[in-house]
């Protein structure tokens, strides 16, 4: 059973033997690390609260606060009843589909570039959402990006389970076969619980970034091995 992020040991981690070089497999949130999305997520969140009758404003501290965990595991939290929780689930998947739609999201600069010099230097790089996969189909598709990774992964490709679990991450390591120890993993989110979940599954490395939800004391706290402005610069930290 994984432990509640509260209860983790982040004083144990041992950053002395991280040897970025031999990282194989990086595994890259989307929204807010590698996508610019200018707060489509709290106005989905909104709209979908509004659907079911409820005042998005009362649960907007929530929603920040678990910003990178799966959004159905949010909606649970805040709606109780599972029912419920779907339908919230479904209108915010639409909400934030028609925003997509509207060319409201953009990749954070460089980040394309990035991605693909990771490549070049021989890594495998896995993108990561906790949307639905509808969802972060339509932004791949809205930004292009369909073909610039081999894998990309949501909480219902990993057993449903998204972050702060470390099962995407774990699923990325299985299913690329690109690195022979979790030790030659990097994850990198904008998120504490991209951070987590790169504890939790033993990477390497795991680096925070300054471009989305959480600032550097959040992300150091739940265990980033350090904190970059931007994915831009992860190339270089690696090499």
């Amino acid at each position: 059973m994984v432990s509640d992020p509260e209860n983790i040991d982040l004083e144990n981690i041992d950053l002395e033997n991280i040897d970025p070089e031999n990282i194989r497999l990086v595994v890259l949130d989307m929204a807010g690390t590698t996508v610019a999305d200018g707060g489509l997520v709290e106005r989905a969140f909104a709209a979908a609260a509004r659907r079911l009758g409820a005042e998005p404003d009362a649960m907007l501290d929530y929603v920040r606060a678990t910003m990178g965990e799966s959004k159905i595991s949010v909606f649970r939290h805040l709606f109780g009843e599972e029912a419920k929780a779907q339908e919230a689930n479904r209108a915010f998947e639409e909400a934030y589909a028609e925003l997509v739609d509207g060319g409201l999201v953009a990749p954070i600069p460089g980040a394309r570039e990035a991605i693909e010099q990771l490549g070049s230097q021989g890594r495998t790089v896995v993108l990561t959402t906790g949307f639905a996969r509808t969802t972060q189909d339509a932004i791949l598709s809205a930004l292009g990006w369909q073909d610039l990774v081999p894998l990309t992964l949501c909480p219902a490709d990993a057993g449903g389970r998204g972050r702060p679990y470390p099962d995407m991450v774990l699923s990325a390591f299985l299913r690329t076969a690109a690195a022979d120890d979790v030790r030659q993993i990097a994850v990198v989110g904008d998120t504490s619980y991209d951070m987590l979940s790169g504890v939790r599954a033993g990477a390497g490395l795991v680096a925070g970034v300054l471009t989305g939800a959480h600032d550097e004391d959040a992300l150091r706290a739940s265990g980033a091995t350090q904190v970059l402005g931007s994915v831009v610069e992860l190339p270089g930290v690696l090499a």
